[in-house]
């Protein structure tokens, strides 16, 4: 286990995970900010990512795992992400679709928020979302971010405008 809130644990995914991981990428609605769901390959080069972040940087996408029931629900966690001319430590959230409107998303990246200070002493943590993505967006304000700047990325054949969310730690 990497983290705990009142009603989750977070830890690492492994290969194991991959049917629960598919509930969330092979969803047409979850995954609309994506353009759409993930094919088996897809989903497996992203666990796999996710495998790989956990080697290179110690932290990635996380498991959400819903205490009550012992299930995965969702993916929290903490990436590098390309912005513009940099990399950014990034707090990310995506829950399968039956879970969401019950506050786990925002209690999920509270908890990688303060793991990013108080474990990584990061200076900042973003949240990158596509414009679209109001959902993400109402999480990213209610773990205190703001938006600080806007890019257009190029993802899956789409230009796709993002903002960029951020928090400082406070004083």
């Amino acid at each position: 286990m990497i983290l705990e809130t009142e009603r989750l644990y977070l830890r690492e995914m492994g290969q194991d995970d991959f049917e629960a991981l598919c509930k969330i990428l092979q969803d047409e609605d979850t995954m609309y900010a994506y353009e759409g769901a993930f094919n088996d390959m897809e989903a497996q080069e992203w666990l796999d990512r996710q495998i790989s972040r956990y080697r290179k940087w110690g932290f990635g996408l996380w498991a959400v795992i819903l205490k009550e029931t012992d299930e995965m629900i969702g993916q929290c966690g903490l990436t590098m992400q390309p912005w513009k001319e940099e990399e950014v430590l990034e707090v990310g959230y995506l829950f399968q679709r039956r879970y969401w409107h019950n506050g786990y998303a925002i209690e999920a990246a509270q908890a990688c928020k303060r793991y990013a200070f108080e474990t990584l002493g990061a200076e900042e943590v973003c949240s990158i979302i596509r414009d679209t993505n109001t959902a993400s967006q109402k999480v990213a304000v209610r773990n205190g971010m703001v938006i600080t700047d806007s890019w257009t990325k190029h993802y899956r054949g789409v230009d796709m405008p993002h903002d960029r969310y951020v928090v400082r730690p406070e004083n």
